[in-house]
Order: structure tokens, then C-alpha cells, then sequence
């Protein structure tokens, strides 16, 4: 499935860290938001749209994903069946991305919390 050690775009990674500033929500978790958000909206990954993961926070599968992991996975397997390991890193981010763009700005906890439920 996805790779053991996984990165974001740097702009995606700069996003996630500013929304620790404003929130305290640690990037691995607001990545699972905005993932599971994504996915939710019906976004679709396109594979001949070229996307570079340049960011500098290379974590392991399991800090990105906690206990979502296998969810994640297999939602993964099932939007992309015809996806590998490193291209599946590559659709995930892109859901990151794509996730974080509605609340990446928000100011605090609360309006974070607000606009996830």
C-alpha cells in the first residue's frame, strides 16, 4: 500500500504548520481532516498532472495516518486501484492538499472545529 516514510508539497506543508500556529492541531492531524475531507467532496487525483512532494517533513506512514491508517489505505486502493505504493503517496497528498485549501486559513480552534463538523 503506501510507502513507510511519506512527504507533502512544501506549500501544503507550510499551510499545515501555520494552521498549528493559529489552532495547535499538529499537522499529521490536520492532514487526516483535510484528507477524509477530500474524499468526502468527491476531488479525484489526476496521475498526468505532474505534483512534487518537495516538502521537508518526511514522517512515517504511521504519524501521518495514526489510527487511520487502514481506512485511509483502502480508501486509497478502492478511488485508485490501478495506483502502486509511491503513485498512491502522491494521490494522498493531493487529497492533503486539496482538503486543507477550505480551512487553512482559519484563525482558531474553534473556527477550525466549526467548519469540520
Amino acid at each position: 500500500m503506501l510507502p513507510n516514510r511519506m512527504q507533502l508539497n512544501r506549500t501544503v506543508e507550510e499551510q499545515l504548520k501555520k494552521l498549528k500556529a493559529n489552532t495547535g492541531i499538529t499537522p499529521n492531524v490536520s492532514a487526516r481532516i483535510a484528507f477524509f475531507r477530500s474524499i468526502e467532496s468527491d476531488y479525484t487525483y489526476q496521475p498526468n498532472v505532474e505534483y512534487k512532494l518537495d516538502g521537508s517533513l518526511t514522517l512515517d506512514k504511521f504519524t501521518w495516518l495514526g489510527k487511520t491508517q487502514l481506512v485511509t489505505e483502502l480508501l486509497l486502493k478502492k478511488k485508485y486501484p490501478e495506483l502502486e505504493s509511491k503513485e498512491l503517496q502522491v494521490a494522498w497528498a493531493s487529497h492533503v492538499e486539496h482538503g486543507i485549501s477550505a480551512f487553512r486559513n482559519t484563525k482558531s480552534l474553534l473556527s477550525t472545529v466549526n467548519y469540520i463538523t
